[in-house]
């Protein structure tokens, strides 16, 4: 009986180290490796958003200064001054960045705005089309920048679109519902830029000093990743309970099998 006994605990361990190091915790992703190298916060950071590849605009433009409000985007004459027939459109016009940081628009053809603020593609489009209007006064939108956010809990991804043009860090883990209780405060990472070559972040919510890099303005199709918490006991009986049953199934078998006269 006694060599049964420790069979049954020699194929306890086994099972112990076989799937509990496998998967103390598969849900975790984006993992890095140990003297991984994070890269650091410049010195100040940019507070505007910046336009970016794959950006939606809303575009209006109207002449005089926007003084009567008129959309000449769709108008059904040519001429410059205002001195044309025109009319107005609700929501505007809606305009593509292609992947080149360019934009295609009425006269103007393909000009790059990517990494413009909203103030600075609006200034450049009025000097732009000021060979064609009077005055011109641009309003520029960003109608569908948002990111992905990964709480530190299974099946509890969000993705968030970005309302204002400066929505920080905390602002959007607000949005999202903060840091699941089973989340690392201390490891939120702050991926950004293009997937193949990404620029990786580390920011530590759990103190106040931590907590001044939240202050941070996002961009459009960044991924903040809060890792969860290790769950080794839940995690390694969930996995090794139906084996566990499966051998205790066997040894009383034997068992009974040996106490039969």
């Amino acid at each position: 009986m006694k060599r049964i006994y420790y069979i049954f605990l020699l194929a306890v361990l086994g099972l112990f180290l076989f799937t509990g190091c496998r998967s103390l915790n598969p849900s975790v992703m984006m993992k890095t490796g140990k003297n991984f190298k994070y890269s650091t916060f410049p010195p100040t950071q940019p507070m505007e958003y910046k336009i970016s590849e794959n950006d939606a605009l809303s575009f209006n433009i109207f002449s005089n200064d926007g003084f009567k409000l008129i959309d000449v985007t769709t108008m059904a004459g040519e001429g410059g001054g205002g001195n044309v027939r025109v009319s107005s459109t609700a929501g505007g016009l809606k305009y593509q960045v292609e992947f080149d940081g360019s934009v295609k628009f009425p006269l103007l053809g393909r000009i790059t705005l990517k990494g413009m603020t909203i103030r600075e593609a609006e200034a450049f489009l009025e000097e732009k089309y000021s060979t064609f209007y009077n005055k011109p006064y641009v309003l520029l939108e960003v109608t569908n920048r948002r990111v992905i956010i990964f709480p530190g809990s299974e099946g509890a991804a969000k993705i968030v679109a970005l309302s204002n043009e400066n929505t920080t860090l905390m602002e959007a883990l607000a949005s999202a519902g903060g840091i699941a209780k089973s989340g690392k405060a201390y490891n939120v990472k702050l991926i950004r830029g293009d997937l193949k070559n990404p620029t990786i972040y580390l920011v530590d919510l759990s103190t106040i000093d931590g907590v001044k890099q939240a202050d941070l303005v996002l961009q459009a199709n960044d991924i903040i990743y809060i890792e969860p918490q290790l769950r080794i006991g839940s995690d390694v009986i969930a996995e090794t309970l139906p084996y566990l049953s499966f051998i205790t199934t066997i040894i009383v078998f034997v068992t009974l099998i040996k106490r039969t006269p």
